[in-house]
């Protein structure tokens, strides 16, 4: 049986993550909270920023800048988008 969550930027109950995707509290916030599909849109969205900005994970403030997008992005807020990208065509 697959496990649901309400997800906290869908506002519905989707299918949950299969394991947290982070270890200690803010893992364990994502998988009681997020659906796979919100995750897995994150993560398009993330490495687009990370492409788009130059960041390099390695550097803590990008990786703080990502955590704080991430955050906002999930709680339905204002977040970052890279600055000219045009989405390819279908």
């Amino acid at each position: 049986m697959t496990r649901t969550v309400f997800c906290k930027k869908y506002q519905q109950e989707m299918e949950g993550l299969d394991a947290p995707p982070y270890p200690g509290p803010k893992g364990q916030e994502i998988f009681d909270n997020i659906s796979k599909q919100a995750w897995g849109d994150w993560q398009a969205h993330q490495t687009m920023l990370i492409n788009e900005k130059h960041l390099s994970l390695v550097d803590p403030a990008a990786r703080q800048y990502l955590q704080g997008e991430m955050d906002k992005y999930f709680a339905g807020e204002q977040y970052d988008r890279a600055e000219g990208y045009v989405p390819p065509a279908s």
